[in-house]
């Protein structure tokens, strides 16, 4: 079985004012590229084939990470969040109030207006993950991120999480011929250059 290590994207200005940012291609913040500044992967994972999602702000986070051979994958774009792009959280409760609960509490299944669920990013993701046959980092988006997370925890997101996962952090999975996922490690610190 192949290892697969997802990466979200550093901090973008949209993050740091908790915009729902989805496909809008919004570039890195200066802080976002202050952390990423002096880190990479650790060594343990150099042999791994490079992968991002086609938005800026994951292929300069692999940059930044110094990466030289990068893949860009279709699949691993962030969720289409639709008419939601631009919102934040408290912002559609206001706006769409008793009907935004509804969808929200449906957990993998939600689905913004115009968008996609956590649902259609699974199913988009499964037939890339089979695809795999080297050990690969993918620098892509929270949103897939927890995709992932739903495959390998049988997670529907109805409820909490059923682990933490360090937004800053790689978290390694061992991939299924099938594309399922099993975790093997979640948290793994960047290193320091």
């Amino acid at each position: 079985m192949v290892r697969l290590l997802a990466i979200r994207h550093g901090k973008t200005d949209w993050n740091l004012q908790k915009r729902i940012q989805g496909r809008t291609d919004i570039p890195l913040s200066p802080e976002g590229r202050a952390e990423l500044a002096g880190r990479c992967v650790p060594t343990e994972f150099s042999g791994f084939d490079w992968t991002a999602s086609p938005l800026n702000r994951t292929r300069e986070t692999a940059e930044l990470l110094g990466v030289t051979s990068l893949k860009i994958e279709p699949a691993l774009i962030e969720m289409s969040w639709g008419d939601w792009e631009g919102e934040t959280l408290p912002g559609l409760l206001e706006k769409y109030g008793d009907d935004f609960r509804y969808n929200e509490a449906r957990g993998i299944l939600m689905t913004p207006p115009g968008g996609e669920s956590p649902a259609d990013v699974v199913a988009r993701l499964k037939p890339w993950l089979a695809s795999l046959r080297r050990d690969t980092i993918a620098v892509t988006h929270k949103g897939v991120i927890r995709a992932l997370k739903s495959l390998a925890y049988d997670w529907d997101m109805t409820d909490k999480a059923p682990v933490s996962f360090d937004w800053a952090t790689g978290h390694l999975f061992e991939v299924t011929p099938e594309g399922d996922l099993r975790p093997l490690r979640i948290n793994i610190a960047m290193e320091k250059t």
